[in-house]
């Protein structure tokens, strides 16, 4: 295979079932690369003293779809080694433990791929519409990403 027949690849999905890290890393592998850099964001059972039941995500799907491809437009041009990018998020119920996102990427070295990991979870939580609503024991709160632009450009 030359390099030509492995084209850089961007892979994008929000869905309501569980996300796999076997499926997001496999899709990112490429023989041209030494490196795949993952984040798992996953629920987890508390949140500032209160006992977490679960997660709950809404987005604006199709908004949601084209800033993630605009993220991914954007590590080419930071990391123009990067070979191949996945993001995927759930939506609806996320279980304590469970991925709520996965985030993986190729580069020939780890720098790049490492760099670009986290520029993308970052950005992502800054600019894509997708809304997390996290449930206790006995009561509720929609979370504003700290991140968020147009969330903090009021205060």
């Amino acid at each position: 295979m030359d390099e030509s027949e492995d084209t850089p690849k961007d892979f994008i999905k929000l869905k309501s079932e569980k996300l796999s890290v076997d499926e997001v890393s496999e899709l990112v592998v490429s023989p041209y690369c030494g490196a795949v850099s993952l984040f798992i964001g996953t629920t987890r059972n508390n949140f500032e003293g209160k006992k977490v039941i679960h997660l709950e995500y809404e987005a604006y799907t199709s908004m949601a779809e084209t800033e993630i491809k605009k993220i991914c437009r954007d590590v080419r041009q930071k990391w123009p080694s990067v070979k191949h990018i996945a993001v995927y998020h759930r939506l609806g119920v996320v279980p304590i433990t469970e991925a709520s996102v996965i985030i993986a990427v190729s580069s020939p070295h780890r720098a790049e791929s490492l760099e670009a990991v986290m520029y993308c979870i970052n950005t992502l939580k800054a600019s894509v519409p997708i809304w997390k609503k996290e449930i206790y024991e006995d009561e509720y709160s929609w979370k504003e990403n700290k991140e968020c632009f147009w969330a903090n450009s009021e205060k």
